[in-house]
Order: C-alpha cells, then sequence, then structure tokens
C-alpha cells in the first residue's frame, strides 16, 4: 500500500477531469510554498487564496454536485472524493476543514425534496460558492432534542426564524447555511437555509483561534418562506443524521493525508541525523517507531478505502457502511494520533520548531477524533452492531472495488435512522480463513476468546451503563472489523502476505492492550477477568520479515518527498 507522493501520484486511475483537479490542487499548494502554508497557519490567515482557487478551478461544484443537478464531469463519487480528502489533509487540516463542512452543509440539500433551492446550490456551486451546516447550539452541542433554534409561522407561507448557532465552520462566507430548527406552531423539526450575507443574519464570533471562521452565528427575525424550507418532521431528523454519516467518513481521510507528510519529514529528519556516530534510523527502537507508524497508516488507507466500496454498494437491503462508516470516523482518526505519538517519540523536539509541518499535524492531528461526534458517541453507535456482526451473520454478494464513475445516489436517499441494531452484516470469518498468517492465526485466537466472553461472561446489567467498560469492549469488537476490512482489501491490492502479517502484529499488541484493560476494570467480574487473561499474546518473533519491510517499505521513504519552500 502506496503513500501518497503529490510529486509523483498522476491519479492515472481517474477520468481526465478529476485527475487534473487533483493535479492542479497540488500544484496550487506547492505554489504557495511551506514558508507560506506555516505563515498563514501560525498567523491565522483566512485562506482566500484557497477559495479562489476553488472558484477559478470549479472544484467543489465538479466534486459534490450529484450529476442530475450538475454540468458535464459533475458527480457525488466517495472514491475520487477520497483523493481530494487525502490531497488537503496532507497540506493542511484548515484547507481540508472548509470541503468538511460544506459537504456538511450540502447534506440536508442534496437529500431534501426542495428542487427550487437543489437549483440554487448547483448554481452557488458553480459561483464557487462554498456551505455551512447549522446544527449544533452553545448550550445544548448537538443535542438535537433540545434545539431552540424556531421557527415562527406568520401565515400564507411565511416564517420568522430566531435564534443561535455554535460552533459553525464557514458560516462566515456561507451561500446558504442549512439550519436545523423547530417549527413553534407544530413543534416538529424543520430543516431551512439562510444566507449569511443577509441583514438578519448576525454573525456573533469566531470561536476558534484558526485560519478557520468556526462561527458563533444568531438569526434575529430572519424571514424565511416554503421556498427556503428543505425538510420537516421525521425527514428533516433524518436527514441531519444521515448528513453527518456522509460527512463523518471524511475524518479519517484528513488523519491519513496529516500523518502522510508528517511522516515523510520524520523519516528525512531521522535517516540524515547522526548521534553517538550512528545514524539514528540504525537504532533498533527507532526503526520499530518507524515500521509501527508505517504499518498502521498503511491500515489506516487499507480500511478507509475498503469502507468507500460499502459506502458505494450501500442500499436499503445493505447497510452495513453504518458500521464502518464511524469507524473510519473513530478508528482511523485514533490510528492517526497514535501514528504522530510514534512519529514524534522519533524527532522528539524538531516537532515543535515553527518551520516543521510537523507542527500542525501535532496540533490538528487531535481534533478529528472530536469532530462529528466524539469518539465515546462513536463507539456507543458502533456497539449497537456487535451481537448481529459476531453471532447473526447473513448472506450478501461480494463487494468488489467500486472505482467507477457512478454518483453515490444512494447518500442523499438513506431512509430512516432508526433499526441499527437490526442491520445484518456477511460472516467476518470468511476474511479470516481467506489467507494463512502467522499473526493472523493468533489474531483469529482472540477474536474466539471474545466471542466466548460475549456468549459465557456478557456485561451485566450495571457494566452496560458504564460507557467506559462499553468503550473498551467496543475497542476490541472495532480490532476485529478493520481487520476483516484490511484483510479483503489487501487481497484487492496484492498487498504482500510479509507486509500483512506485519499489520497483524500491531493488531495483537493492540487487541492484548484492551483485553488487559478490560480485565483491569473495576466492574470486571472474576469470569470476565479470567477470558481477558486468555486474550493477551504475543505477535509472532521473526527479525527477518520486520527487516525486509523496513528496507523495502519504510528506508525508500528517506528524502522522497519534499514540499516546495
Amino acid at each position: 500500500m502506496k503513500l501518497l507522493n503529490p510529486k509523483e501520484n498522476k491519479y492515472e486511475y481517474l477520468d481526465e477531469k478529476s485527475r487534473m483537479l487533483m493535479l492542479k490542487t497540488i500544484e496550487f499548494f506547492e505554489n504557495k510554498g511551506k514558508a507560506k502554508l506555516k505563515s498563514d497557519y501560525q498567523e491565522k490567515v483566512w485562506y482566500a487564496d484557497f477559495i479562489d482557487f476553488l472558484k477559478r478551478e470549479k472544484v467543489f461544484a465538479t466534486l459534490l454536485t450529484p450529476s442530475a443537478h450538475g454540468k458535464e464531469g459533475c458527480r457525488w463519487d466517495t472514491y475520487r472524493n477520497c483523493a481530494f480528502n487525502e490531497i488537503l489533509g496532507f497540506y493542511g487540516l484548515p484547507y481540508w476543514y472548509t470541503w468538511q463542512v460544506t459537504i456538511l452543509g450540502l447534506g440536508p440539500i442534496w437529500m431534501g425534496d426542495n428542487k427550487a433551492v437543489k437549483e440554487k446550490t448547483a448554481r452557488l456551486l458553480q459561483e464557487g460558492g462554498i456551505f455551512a451546516f447549522g446544527l449544533s447550539e452553545k448550550a445544548h452541542g448537538a443535542d438535537l432534542y433540545s434545539s431552540e433554534m424556531a421557527l415562527t409561522p406568520l401565515g400564507e407561507g411565511k416564517y420568522v426564524a430566531d435564534g443561535g448557532k455554535y460552533y459553525i465552520g464557514n458560516a462566515n462566507e456561507a451561500a446558504l447555511v442549512s439550519t436545523f430548527g423547530k417549527d413553534t406552531e407544530t413543534d416538529e423539526y424543520v430543516f431551512f437555509v439562510v444566507d449569511s450575507q443577509h441583514e438578519n443574519f448576525e454573525l456573533v464570533k469566531n470561536v476558534v483561534s484558526s485560519q478557520n471562521y468556526v462561527a458563533e452565528y444568531a438569526l434575529q427575525s430572519y424571514p424565511i418562506t416554503e421556498a427556503e424550507i428543505l425538510t420537516r418532521g421525521q425527514a428533516a431528523w433524518d436527514s441531519s443524521l444521515n448528513t453527518i454519516n456522509v460527512g463523518k467518513y471524511n475524518l479519517g481521510w484528513a488523519s491519513i493525508g496529516i500523518c502522510t507528510h508528517a511522516f515523510y519529514e520524520a523519516i528525512a529528519h531521522a535517516y540524515n541525523r547522526v548521534l553517538f556516530s550512528k545514524r539514528v534510523t540504525d537504532f533498533p527502537h527507532i526503526r520499530q517507531l518507524f515500521v509501527d507508524a508505517y504499518t498502521r497508516l498503511a491500515a489506516m488507507k487499507l480500511f478507509a478505502l475498503r469502507n468507500a466500496d460499502y459506502i458505494r454498494a450501500a442500499s436499503a437491503e445493505d447497510r452495513r457502511y453504518l458500521l464502518y462508516t464511524p469507524m473510519t470516523k473513530m478508528k482511523v482518526t485514533t490510528q492517526g494520533e497514535e501514528v504522530i505519538n510514534l512519529l514524534w517519540d522519533v524527532i522528539a523536539a524538531k516537532g515543535f520548531e515553527k518551520d516543521m509541518y510537523f507542527e500542525m499535524a501535532a496540533q490538528d492531528i487531535r481534533a478529528l477524533p472530536k469532530l462529528e461526534g466524539t469518539v465515546h458517541v462513536n463507539m456507543a453507535l458502533i456497539i449497537k452492531f456487535m451481537p448481529n456482526y459476531f453471532f447473526n451473520p447473513d448472506a450478501f454478494p461480494e463487494i468488489d472495488q467500486r472505482n467507477g464513475t457512478e454518483d453515490d445516489t444512494f447518500l442523499f436517499n438513506q431512509g430512516a435512522t432508526r433499526g441499527l441494531g437490526k442491520i445484518r452484516f456477511h460472516d467476518f470469518n470468511i476474511a479470516y480463513n481467506s489467507i494463512d498468517l502467522p499473526n493472523l492465526t493468533i489474531f483469529k485466537e482472540q477474536i474466539k476468546t471474545l466471542q466466548e466472553m460475549l456468549l459465557t461472561a456478557p456485561p451485566e446489567k450495571e457494566q452496560q451503563g458504564d460507557i467506559d467498560y462499553l468503550l473498551i469492549l467496543g475497542e476490541l469488537f472495532t480490532l476485529v472489523a478493520y481487520g476483516q476490512l484490511i484483510i479483503e482489501n489487501a487481497a484487492i491490492y496484492k498487498v504482500e502476505d510479509a507486509f500483512l502479517d506485519q499489520i497483524f502484529d500491531f493488531m495483537i499488541r493492540d487487541f492484548s492492550k484492551f483485553a488487559l484493560q478490560l480485565y483491569s476494570k473495576t466492574s470486571s467480574t472474576d469470569v470476565q477477568m479470567a477470558v481477558c487473561l486468555k486474550m493477551i499474546k504475543k505477535p509472532v518473533v521473526n527479525p527477518e520479515r520486520f527487516e525486509r519491510i523496513w528496507s523495502e517499505y519504510v528506508e525508500p521513504l528517506n528524502n522522497a518527498y519534499e514540499m516546495n519552500p
């Protein structure tokens, strides 16, 4: 699994228009240069130059307009959006964030039934508009039940909107802000759009110290008509959650991009530095840190790419993506933190230097697990899938790589958000039994032991209400699904056995770590503790395999990429 190298990637797997958008985006950042990138970041400069670039090249119009509403080449294609996600993360989270928030803002529009707003949105995208998602509130966060944004009927299809929203990216310049509230007469949920430049739209302040503008805004008797209303009732509720289903997937790709750029800096620094008469990368512990970081990063990418296949194949009958997508948000982003931690242990104080991209990476990698729902929130969601995943498999057609140019129309027709516990999955053993590797054998033993605990010593009533207990149990569960998709995609991308076995080296160690944490919980019973001890395993020690991964995958990345000055 190759890492992104902006000076080598040609994106030949994409159609010509998409390929050129990727290359032009890379060119924009390389022409901007690292010094300007860093100074804008440190001085918290609003990225007007990037917004101008997006407008000039019609980037968002091409990538974020479904084909039914756009011009030639326009479509919502998760596969190609992965590439753009990764590029923006690679050069800086602020740039990725304006893309991410635009996606969220567009969700309720494309999911709604208001054709006029859809036509207007397509035109605004062509004109270079960015969008915003007015969901959370200062007093309630993302607690939608407690929303205080009020839409008051005046009669004859006219309304006024009053209330505030908080932590809303892009709201300083958004062409439209999709805003969630309640009808004061019917008490039903409603989504409507507002213009951030309207005189009744008060931009209160930027609530973060960043290049981004993450707004607190207030609507003060803002005039609304039926022409601005997107959805009502259950449809409005569903579109809010389904929009987050679409948007949260992108966070994993931001982590992948950030970690990749940081990796190039770290290996170049360490490889070309001599301490105690030895090259830093000749120290065994440094090589271990790099191999762990590289295999974790490759695993992140393998999983996220495979998740895209499930997203693109989704239907009302196949909703498996609803497990894998929060995992891309939760698991991939926390793995991103782990990669940066490993690399930081290598480069140490160098990671604080103002001229390093790493200084940005170390700060921004922390944000991603905390956006679009915390790790705890997403884990609570993931836990709902565990019984059916482990004990009630169903038959599904095999999903191949979905790299075509079709529109991902189901994303905007996901339907009701209820019934997650009824979603079925194919037998995960199909993937695990498809290949025979030493570390995979050990990992399968750990899985069987986890299943044994769930059958013989499941969480007791009090433990079911203990989110920290469930969080650790969920970590064990997600490792199983994580490994499953990695194995599936390793076959598609023809990942060699030695590399896959090295991935499961860290997977075994992670499984053992979480098993020990579960053992150590105050509420763990004697039976649960005994089973947890059985889960603790050591990977197969294979120095030859390790040195091959170092010499063939990691070491060649020294001086492979450096951003233009």
